[in-house]
């Protein structure tokens, strides 16, 4: 299960937007091997077309809103949740702008590995929880967040209209 609040996922991303994020966050890399970096997210995104394995993603539609890399970028990125949104693996969920946050705020982004390991983005780097009650905090926020996303055509609508305000 994958929680997306700053950025999407790397495991939804196509390769422009691995090179891109490779690129952004440099001061979190051990190395400064952007090349590396990539072929790190590009591994882990072969994970969701390879093998049995099921994929919840629960995205903020402030994700799609903050264009990381350019339009060009961006409509890569776009294209690519469309495409993983149609797998029968994925389910795909979007937290529109509007949605009623009074019960449950934006999280920071978080990995969560069914009941072995959550993984948390912060700014210095990546915190790996593997305590079992700390992973059920995590899950029971993944249930909030994802009742408050749109699926299937909702959630399609929602990154269409980003993809026509990339020409805004």
């Amino acid at each position: 299960m994958e929680i997306g609040s700053h950025s999407s996922p790397c495991r939804a991303h196509g390769t422009p937007v691995p090179r891109q994020g490779a690129r952004q966050p440099r001061r979190r890399l051990a190395t400064d091997d952007v090349t590396e970096a990539v072929q790190l997210r590009l591994d882990k995104q072969r994970v969701v077309q390879e093998g049995d394995h099921r994929f919840a993603v629960v995205l903020e539609e402030s994700v799609l809103r903050a264009p990381i890399g350019g339009g060009e970028v961006m409509a890569a990125q776009f294209g690519h949740l469309l495409t993983a949104s149609a797998m029968p693996s994925v389910s795909l969920g979007i937290i529109p702008l509007g949605a009623d946050r009074s019960r449950m705020w934006p999280t920071e982004s978080f990995f969560m590995f069914d009941d072995d390991e959550v993984t948390v983005e912060l700014v210095s780097g990546h915190l790996t929880i593997t305590q079992p009650h700390e992973i059920a905090m995590y899950g029971k926020v993944f249930t909030k967040m994802a009742e408050l996303a749109v699926y299937g055509k909702a959630a399609r609508n929602l990154i269409m209209s980003a993809v026509a305000a990339l020409d805004d």
